[in-house]
């Protein structure tokens, strides 16, 4: 009886490494992958806290070899550029706010890196996410639940995966707080213990959003207008991309009290802004709706939700609007919520599912 092949998608980090070590393990016929994304420059390809680079690649080589596994390096560039780097510039230009690492998780991640899987035979995909698996036989679904460590918990970013990419996915360390990971790395002398977090965004290693942008939209950059919320002209501005929602600093006005972006309007390049209690919302509207537990909400169902991957857990009811839009209340309103991130819904530790945000309803 053959053993199961499985590819883990290795980035050169501890996470992915112990991944591949446990289950090499558990008797798995483990295959490494390193997915070559975005063509960064060299100084920031060899930086250790890019995860798409050739120090990226080099660093997951070593830890294979280590291991006495296969590595294989693929290109996917295209597919990156695609659903990715292009949809990050088209969701800005709308005055939107995306998350490229769900997008990555999605359409990279979850669908285009499992297609190579299977060519390659491979029974499964893995990956160092925090986050846990599981099968419930009851209602026969895949479940998808937090990491053990809720520090570095990542379920927010899987909110999407469908019940066919649940099934055929492997989360090794999600039962594994952080420390205990970096443990197993160092006992196994992996020098990727060592290695420090990837930065948030891998495709833009200095976190300097405007810059990129200028460089792949600078059509975008246009003056407008900075009103309050009764449309009075208070400054200018030289693109709407230099904002986003709740922010407070680079607005240029002088004002006898502090002022925050509570709208962005890219057909009139407009920024409104205004006091602090305006940033607060109890209602919004979410789309491409995916659920987990179950294919459709078809009532109204009270979950616990985040509007950003850091934000706190809030008490909220979701209803339904149509098979792919629901409305969420929160019990209490929320700071800033931004059209272009990702509301996700949880019932304790468990993923209910998510959506992108919209609009905000009164």
């Amino acid at each position: 009886m053959r053993k199961k092949r499985v590819l883990v998608a290795m980035s050169g980090g501890v996470d992915s490494s112990v991944a591949a070590a446990l289950l090499k393990e558990q008797d798995f016929e483990v295959i490494g992958i390193t997915m070559d994304i975005f063509p960064l420059p060299k100084q920031e390809c060899d930086s250790p806290r890019s995860c798409c680079g050739r120090g990226a690649i080099a660093d997951a080589n070593r830890v294979a070899a280590q291991l006495r596994i296969p590595h294989y390096v693929i290109n996917l560039r295209k597919s990156f550029q695609h659903w990715v780097v292009n949809n990050f510039c088209e969701e800005y230009a709308k005055g939107r706010t995306p998350n490229p690492c769900i997008r990555c998780n999605q359409y990279i991640k979850f669908d285009v890196l499992w297609k190579r899987a299977k060519k390659m035979g491979a029974d499964y995909i893995a990956t160092g996410h925090h986050a846990n698996i599981f099968f419930e036989k009851r209602s026969g679904r895949f479940g998808l639940k937090k990491g053990r460590d809720p520090q570095k918990d990542q379920s927010y970013f899987l909110y999407t995966m469908t019940q066919e990419q649940l099934g055929r996915t492997l989360m090794p360390i999600g039962q594994f707080t952080k420390q205990e990971v970096r443990k197993k790395a160092k006992e196994l002398g992996l020098a990727a213990h060592q290695r420090p977090e990837s930065q948030e965004i891998c495709f833009i290693p200095d976190d300097d959003y405007t810059r990129f942008l200028k460089q792949k939209i600078p059509e975008v950059f246009k003056p407008g207008p900075i009103v309050d919320t009764e449309d009075h002209v208070l400054g200018q501005h030289t693109g709407i991309l230099h904002f986003t929602i709740g922010q407070r600093r680079g607005l240029g006005i002088a004002a006898p009290h502090p002022l925050y972006v509570l709208e962005i309007h890219p057909g009139s390049h407009k920024i409104v802004v205004g006091e602090k209690k305006h940033l607060y919302k109890k209602s919004m509207i979410v789309s491409r709706l995916n659920l987990i537990p179950q294919p459709d909400l078809t009532k109204p169902i009270s979950v616990t939700a985040k509007i950003r991957y850091k934000h706190k857990e809030s008490k909220a009811l979701l209803f339904p609007q149509n098979r792919n839009i629901a409305r969420l209340d929160f019990d209490s309103p929320q700071r800033a919520v931004t059209p272009g991130q990702s509301a996700v819904f949880y019932d304790k530790d468990f993923v209910w599912g998510g959506g992108i945000i919209e609009k905000t309803e009164v």
